[in-house]
């Protein structure tokens, strides 16, 4: 996995801000891989159960932002699941993601 401690830390605990403290957070992508370099950071947020559909681009878009002033600029593609989502980038995401 390529973050630090310090970022994944700082991942963990904005999405828990955010989302609640029973969300998941799930890195995917490139930066699982630790021969690649560079590369964006792909996260599969799952919301606490509770968390309103409705509020669900509202939060990402405040987790993107309190990201960025953490981490820095960086790119950061974020999927939010939502129960029986039948999306493929989903699927692959747990298939393949670490699970932070």
């Amino acid at each position: 996995m390529r973050l630090t401690e310090i970022q994944h830390a700082a991942i963990r605990t904005a999405v828990t801000e955010i989302f609640g403290p029973g969300a998941g957070v799930w890195l995917f992508g490139s930066r699982t891989d630790d021969a690649r370099r560079g590369g964006d950071i792909d996260l599969l947020i799952i919301p606490e159960p509770i968390t309103p559909r409705e509020q669900f681009f509202a939060r990402k878009i405040r987790l993107l932002a309190r990201l960025e002033r953490l981490l820095g600029e960086r790119k950061i593609d974020m999927i939010i699941e939502t129960p029986d989502d039948p999306r493929p980038i989903v699927r692959i995401a747990h298939a393949t993601g670490i699970k932070l």
